[in-house]
């Protein structure tokens, strides 16, 4: 099913390269990409069904717009989207897939058999507040992606937050999380813990394929 993504994200890059070559207006809208894979017809991408196909071309139209706006910005450096992916993640909204219990049902073409996908746990939110999964790999392993709705808290009456006392966060990669509160006063959460750990299971996993390799 990836492999199949990845088909599509190729077939696009391919489309805008002849069109690029002949001096043409690039094929980057939406909706023009989804007219175009109505155009292939049903069984061009194997197994992957239109819902699936879309989520590529909204993709790939994201990072197209997004490197205009920082070029356009002064961005020089910001590159559109023109590299080959062999596996590329698939998203299905709510409506399009069916969870139950362990597993997940995966939408495929209408002449493919129906795919059944086992969870390693039950999803930690309710099956009526899921709104998208995105079926991804990472690390050589598959991975499930899923986006809840998740209600606000409420507070009673008198017990909510104080609207007047107000902090500012900034999310970093070192430290997570940096809060400035009011009266001089910050919590920083720091990730080098986390970082450092990381870092030397990099180290180790890389010194094992050179032992591998030799």
């Amino acid at each position: 099913m990836l492999r199949s993504a990845g088909d599509v994200w190729a077939c696009v890059l391919e489309v805008n390269g002849w069109r690029r070559r002949r001096r043409d207006a690039p094929l980057v809208g939406y909706q023009e990409l989804c007219r175009e894979l109505s155009v292939s017809g049903p069984g061009t991408f194997g197994e992957l069904d239109s819902t699936g196909a879309r989520s590529v071309l909204r993709r790939f139209s994201d990072a197209w717009f997004a490197a205009a706006k920082r070029r356009k910005d002064g961005d020089v450096s910001a590159c559109f989207p023109r590299r080959r992916r062999g596996l590329m993640p698939v998203r299905w909204y709510h409506g399009t897939f069916t969870l139950d219990g362990h597993r997940v049902r995966v939408p495929c073409a209408k002449s493919a058999p129906p795919l059944w996908v086992r969870l390693a746990r039950e999803l930690p939110y309710p099956v009526e507040q899921v709104r998208s999964i995105t079926l991804l790999c990472e690390g050589g392993r598959l991975f499930l992606d899923v986006t809840a709705e998740v209600p606000v808290a409420t507070y009673q009456a008198g017990e909510g937050p104080d609207p007047a006392r107000v902090a500012g966060v900034d999310l970093g990669i070192i430290h997570p999380y940096a809060v400035a509160g009011p009266d001089g006063q910050a919590l920083l959460v720091s990730g080098r813990a986390i970082r450092a750990e990381h870092r030397m299971h990099l180290a180790d996993t890389k010194a094992r394929r050179r032992a591998v390799a030799r």
